[in-house]
């Protein structure tokens, strides 16, 4: 009996001993104790002495320092550069929506970057219908404007506006 009390005090007291030895190291890094041979507060190496007493990475020549800190530079110019993963079709409108079978479709879109363009009007199955436009476009805001002219029977079909890799469907109702 007396073998397990002496044991458990043991096992007890080194534990002590270990959580004393972590709450003192914590309140001596706090003060900013730090070992002699630590030059400044960047410097974090592991030294060992070599045979003539000075630290091993004075010899190596492996002394490794942050660089000191410099001052920011701002500006105030603002610089728009585009970036791959960008939307290169943006902001897509049709109007008027409904449009009567005399009236005409306007589209209005916005390219980030050169590209080609393609426009085509299908029917409710996916066929294509007819081609409203199919250039090559420089980067900013398009306006196009397509007649009718009774080329559509009444009514629901999709707008696919088509740029590089990206698509937007529209749809419109003709009466």
């Amino acid at each position: 009996m007396r073998r397990n009390i002496t044991y458990s005090f043991i096992y007890t007291g080194t534990w002590f001993i270990l959580i004393a030895m972590a709450v003192f190291m914590n309140f001596a890094f706090a003060a900013g104790i730090k070992p002699p041979h630590f030059k400044s507060d960047t410097t974090y190496l592991h030294v060992s002495k070599g045979k003539a007493g000075k630290p091993s990475y004075l010899k190596s020549g492996l002394h490794l320092v942050l660089p000191p800190l410099k001052p920011a530079v701002t500006s105030s110019v603002k610089v728009s550069v585009s970036r791959p993963d960008d939307k290169l079709l943006n902001d897509v409108q049709l109007y008027p929506n409904p449009v009567t079978a005399t009236d005409q479709i306007n589209l209005k879109y916005t390219i980030s970057r050169n590209t080609n363009v393609t426009i085509k009007i299908m029917d409710v199955l996916g066929n294509d219908i007819t081609t409203m436009f199919s250039s090559r476009v420089d980067s900013g805001d398009h306006n196009i404007a397509y007649p009718i002219n009774n080329k559509l029977t009444r009514g629901f079909y999709f707008v696919r506006v088509v740029a590089g890799t990206e698509s937007v469907i529209k749809r419109i109702s003709v009466l």
